[in-house]
């Protein structure tokens, strides 16, 4: 992946990923070229907190229709981050 191209998206913040703060996890919106290495790197670089592991999953696109023409939604990958004891991200 090039330097140019951002890898975090946006921090998740759903009904879904509220569960997952009791456990130390958080739910990211990341590019879909960017590989669990990459998204440690990235989190640990912009947040400042040591992360234990990420597990990442693609959400596939749905058909959509508007009128008479079939349209898709894109492919969206997201990354559950789980941080290392005593580590916290300040959600607003």
């Amino acid at each position: 992946m090039s330097r140019d191209q951002i890898i975090i998206k946006a921090l998740l913040q759903t009904e879904k990923s509220s569960t997952y703060l009791a456990g130390g996890k958080y739910l990211f919106l990341v590019n879909n070229c960017a590989n669990k290495i990459e998204i440690k790197k990235a989190v640990e670089q912009a947040y400042k907190v040591k992360v234990k592991d990420v597990n990442t999953f693609v959400s596939s696109g749905k058909l959509k229709r508007v009128r008479h023409q079939l349209g898709r939604t894109p492919d969206t990958k997201k990354a559950v981050v789980t941080l290392a004891a005593g580590q916290k991200i300040e959600v607003q």
